[in-house]
């Protein structure tokens, strides 16, 4: 899903962009060169509507590569995936940007007020992965006429996703963690700017502007199986990374010099890592293809085949917190060497798997 040039300008620049805290020139390049961003964007509005399946192989591609790639892919591209949601005159305007890109945060802790034909947003949002290059920027808000919150049906606040330009948008530089350091996931602020109502719209199948299967497939599964199938990118490079640590290393407690990997408890939890990552891989897939071939015939994806995707979106992204554990302890004082591939596997892996929806409950 990712040829082996993309993978080594990826890979050759991953340590000095997390030196640096961001994406190096090269590989920002390489990312619009592939159109990586337009991918699950309407074809009518020049983005690329592939199909899911095969966004999720090349996200779980970039992410074994290097964590901070696949993930600045992932949740920019998932941004894009609005643009199926957005009026059609705003999806093309969007897809015409020169090198656009959407970052953006899903947590509503923003206002936007009613102010005649649009809306005043003010707020504050954490984690837009990529807000250095992005054009646009995404945001959840509760909805106030008068300074006061719009109810829904139920009574509860009523909560609107939008779009808007960067221009309009202030990056508020905190993003300290110490992995995904170049996916540069900072603050935004929207201060009192107005926006017209045509930059609003529902994440919601019943609400899509386009028909095709990508936005009538339910957000909650969408986001699972793209966020898990990062984690288990990172989680196979550092099991490959594990291995050629513990290949390196000596077993102190044998006075004849072997190799930590000849003893016998330790190949066999390689190969138990490696066999249960593989099974819980497999059995994802073939749900995702299966949902994806019911949706592409035209059968909505039911409550309960979503819920499936997300358990075993679930279950992948526990089988990697496993082995990544499990095989750790065996690597050695090289692991926690900041410069150390697996180091960043490492750091990056523990990050990416901390996102609010992976919890593991």
């Amino acid at each position: 899903m990712i040829s082996a040039h993309d993978a080594a300008v990826i890979a050759e620049h991953a340590f000095q962009a997390d030196r640096e805290g961001w994406l190096r020139p090269e590989q920002q390049a390489l990312i619009h060169e592939r159109g990586w961003l337009r991918m699950l964007a309407p074809r009518s509005a020049g983005g690329g509507e592939l199909a899911l399946p095969d966004v999720v192989r090349l996200e779980e591609a970039i992410a074994r590569v290097d964590g901070s790639m696949g993930w600045t892919v992932t949740l920019c591209a998932g941004a894009g995936w609005f643009a199926g949601f957005l009026a059609p005159h705003m999806a093309r305007a969007l897809m015409a940007t020169s090198r656009v890109c959407l970052a953006g945060s899903g947590a509503p802790t923003g206002h936007a007020d009613r102010d005649g034909e649009g809306w005043r947003i003010e707020g504050l949002w954490d984690y837009a992965t990529g807000a250095p290059m992005a054009t646009h920027f995404t945001f959840n808000a509760v909805l106030r006429e008068n300074g006061q919150p719009l109810l829904d049906d139920a009574g509860n606040p009523r909560i609107q996703a939008f779009v808007a330009p960067a221009a309009l948008v202030e990056i508020v530089p905190r993003w300290r963690s110490i992995g995904l350091r170049a996916t540069a996931s900072h603050a935004y602020r929207v201060s009192g700017k107005w926006i017209h109502a045509d930059h609003g719209f529902e994440i919601d199948p019943a609400r899509a502007q386009e028909q095709g299967p990508l936005y009538r497939f339910p957000f909650m599964a969408f986001a699972f199986v793209t966020l898990a199938a990062n984690v288990a990118g990172m989680a196979a490079h550092f099991v490959e990374l594990a291995q050629e640590c513990i290949a390196h290393r000596r077993n102190r407690f044998a006075g004849n010099g072997e190799a930590l990997i000849d003893v016998p408890a330790v190949r066999a939890l390689l190969l138990a890592t490696r066999a249960d990552l593989d099974t819980v891989r497999g059995r994802f897939y073939a749900l995702l293809d299966a949902a994806w071939a019911q949706a592409a015939a035209g059968a909505p994806v039911g409550y309960e085949q979503a819920a499936q995707m997300q358990g075993l979106s679930m279950a992948w992204v526990n089988a990697s917190r496993r082995a990544v554990d499990a095989l750790f302890p065996y690597c050695g004082l090289f692991a926690m060497r900041e410069d150390a591939p697996i180091n960043r596997v490492w750091r990056d892996f523990h990050t990416a798997s901390q996102h609010a929806l992976l919890t593991p409950l």
